[in-house]
């Protein structure tokens, strides 16, 4: 591939999810029009790597303190997901051992907050030579000023800000296959 392709473009076999910190306690405290578009597009997304057969990881921040992932992600069982204490999730050996046994050298971001654990991890993971594509509209955080800043921040640091379904047909890219099928027939149940 060439350069622009190589960092806009999410290949199948290079990819992988990670969903940042979904949790009971900090849900409320979300901009809930964020939050919303959050649950709907990560479970989305969460549909789309299980029928694509790609890798998911998931995090959760101090657990003991900020509860569990959020029963509104079915599809992400808390017993599955990587503890952590470093709001960066580079910052954890569990995580980074998730990541390369992956594969994975291009990583899809959802999650919250955006402007802290979202953030520290796409810059670490940019740092290491991973492309990063964050989900803008699967990410959020308390403050929509907060929010905003750290899509732009993270869009001047390198990360490729996309959304929901451009990821998804960038990962099946033709049209007629049974993963355009799959994937075709879960945007089809998405409302706006």
């Amino acid at each position: 591939m060439g350069v622009v392709k190589d960092k806009f473009w999410l290949d199948a076999e290079k990819t992988a999810l990670v969903i940042i910190d979904v949790q009971e306690k900090l849900a409320p405290a979300m901009n809930q029009s964020l939050y919303g578009q959050l649950i709907q597009h990560t479970n989305l997304l969460i549909e789309g790597f299980k029928a694509l057969g790609l890798p998911i990881i998931a995090t959760e921040q101090y657990p003991q303190g900020l509860g569990h992932t959020v029963t509104e992600l079915p599809g992400v069982a808390s017993q599955d997901c990587i503890e952590k204490m470093t709001f960066s999730c580079c910052g954890d050996d569990k995580f980074m051992a998730a990541l390369e046994k992956s594969e994975a050298k291009q990583v899809l971001i959802v999650g919250m907050e955006t402007h802290v654990c979202v953030f520290q991890t796409a810059l670490d993971l940019l740092d290491r030579g991973y492309v990063v594509h964050l989900v803008s509209d699967a990410l959020c955080s308390r403050f929509q000023s907060d929010y905003a800043n750290a899509i732009k921040a993270s869009a001047r640091a390198g990360a490729v800000i996309t959304t929901t379904e451009t990821a998804l047909f960038q990962l099946v890219k033709v049209a007629g296959t049974d993963s355009f099928k799959a994937i075709s027939k879960l945007i089809r149940q998405r409302t706006a």
